[in-house]
């Protein structure tokens, strides 16, 4: 047992256990994990990478790229996280039958600027945050916890979160959503929001960059989060194409498959840009190197 499964209570044998109970309530309200089915990974993009930020714009560049889907951010505060309008809803539906190209999952990155640990009106964003990704057909609402919303050192804040997740959680479960953290938290301290929330709609948003800027080994975290307790994948480099930055993406790769993460989940791909480069391009690359180390 390490020095941080001590500190937290958090073992492997009590994630599992955690887990065993998700997969009931997974089995009971439809959502949707990684294992168990006969298709590999699917691969997409965050729509702010590709420089059409909640900007249905992005469809056509994620056709011209060859990508299966697209991750698409609520909004912002300028435009009211304008997603939350079943008018433009309609539109990001009529923009995905029309190109082909699937509306993945669905992201709150204002969370960044105006943070769910503290602002009172986030917690109004996460609610209807559900509504749309019913509405539009997607699974999972990835929850930045970035800038302002980092919760690295701040027990007030995790304390918040927990809280706020508690109550929105309920909701989330009947509708068959999942709401992920992407944060820079270790995998024990991710594992103890998830048991205190009691909640199988709440799991992991993985990010083997930030995991690895944030000081952890990216394999001994996936290996203890176990793919239940992850509902998806960002996969990227700050600055740097896949496989020409500093992370092991082959070990990666292997590692997932080791674990099971085949079936009908996503994996997106976010950044992976040289600066000044162009970005079809960028991500053209980035999305053939995904396909040969998994081998699809």
């Amino acid at each position: 047992m390490s020095d941080n499964e001590i500190k937290t209570g958090i073992t492997r044998r009590s994630l599992l256990k955690s887990v065993g109970a998700f997969l009931v309530l997974n089995s009971l309200t439809g959502h949707r994990t990684f294992g168990g089915g006969a298709q590999q990974l699917r691969i997409s993009a965050c729509d702010w990478s590709i420089g059409k930020s909640s900007d249905p714009g992005a469809f056509d560049v994620a056709k011209e790229i060859g990508l299966e889907g697209i991750q698409v951010n609520l909004g912002n505060m300028q435009n009211n996280l304008h997603l939350r309008d079943k008018s433009r809803q309609q539109l990001y539906l009529d923009r995905s039958k029309q190109t082909g190209i699937e509306i993945s999952s669905l992201a709150i990155a204002e969370l960044n600027n105006v943070p769910y640990k503290e602002d009172p009106q986030t917690e109004i964003w996460v609610s209807d945050s559900i509504d749309v990704a019913k509405n539009l057909g997607v699974k999972v609402i990835l929850l930045a916890f970035f800038h302002k919303n980092d919760l690295r050192g701040d027990e007030k804040g995790k304390l918040e979160v927990i809280r706020r997740l508690k109550t929105v959680a309920p909701k989330a479960e009947r509708m068959g959503i999942t709401l992920g953290i992407e944060s820079y938290l270790s995998a024990t301290e991710l594992v103890d929001i998830i048991q205190k929330v009691g909640s199988n709609a709440i799991k992991v948003y993985y990010d083997f960059r930030n995991s690895a800027d944030a000081g952890y080994d990216v394999i001994k975290e996936i290996k203890f989060l176990g793919k239940e307790a992850i509902c998806e994948l960002h996969m990227k480099e700050n600055g740097f194409l896949l496989g020409k930055g500093t992370l092991d993406w082959k070990q990666i790769s292997e590692t997932l498959m080791e674990m099971g993460y085949v079936g009908d989940g996503w994996m997106q791909i976010e950044g992976a840009t040289p600066k000044g480069a162009d970005i079809v391009e960028s991500y053209r690359y980035n999305l053939k190197f995904l396909k040969d180390i998994f081998n699809k």
